[in-house]
């Protein structure tokens, strides 16, 4: 994992955090606006309100989640407790801004009744939230329409978070299974965050990891 310095930091508050979310299109229909009449909030809550989609974490990714927490603190800044949105520059690269948003949820409404607050983005931010013991502020969207659901199902059971797997590196293996899509065609349920910001997480195979 290459290190890196944070050389700027512009803080954007809470109603620019939102104006943007709203504007955020789908990966592969830039026409539709999933967030666009959802209710959008920021929230501190506790992982036993918080559902992961996602069955692995990877170790290089969590590295470099702490070592930018770490440099965020040199700044006045914690990760997991962000009042809007950052925009940030590194002396890896100074002519790209990076945005470094709140993890995202979306409250999604089950087959079996259930209302959970799952993981759309953020999940390397929440596993090493909860390694530290705290409470995470995040973006919880509510009242998605039902033609955008979350393109994966929440992981079961009444302790999902310890089902979560740590591999090594930066690969996956071919046979691991990753999420459990709710389609066959799951790309076209992915939202592309970079509609709106700069550089955030995109689709594995398309970008960076979330």
């Amino acid at each position: 994992m290459p290190s890196f310095n944070i050389t700027k930091v512009e803080l954007h508050n809470p109603e620019e955090l939102f104006d943007k979310l709203k504007s955020v299109s789908m990966l592969t229909d830039p026409l539709s606006k999933p967030y666009e009449n959802a209710h959008i909030t920021l929230k501190k809550l506790h992982f036993s309100d918080i559902r992961p989609t996602q069955r692995y974490v990877l170790s290089d990714n969590l590295k470099c989640v702490h070592h930018l927490a770490w440099e965020l603190e040199k700044h006045n800044y914690d990760l997991m407790n962000l009042s809007g949105y950052l925009r940030i520059w590194t002396d890896l690269e100074p002519d790209t801004p990076r945005d470094v948003l709140p993890p995202i949820l979306e409250r999604s409404v089950e087959a079996d009744g259930s209302h959970l607050n799952i993981v759309n983005d953020g999940m390397h931010r929440l596993y090493a939230c909860r390694m530290e013991w705290k409470v995470p502020q995040v973006i919880l969207v509510e009242n998605l329409p039902k033609e955008f659901p979350y393109y994966a199902y929440p992981l079961p059971g009444p302790f999902p978070w310890d089902s979560v797997e740590i591999l090594q590196g930066c690969e996956i293996p071919d046979s691991f299974i990753k999420k459990w899509h709710r389609t066959r065609d799951n790309k076209r349920l992915y939202r592309n965050f970079n509609s709106s910001f700069q550089n955030v997480g995109a689709p594995r195979g398309g970008g960076q990891e979330k």
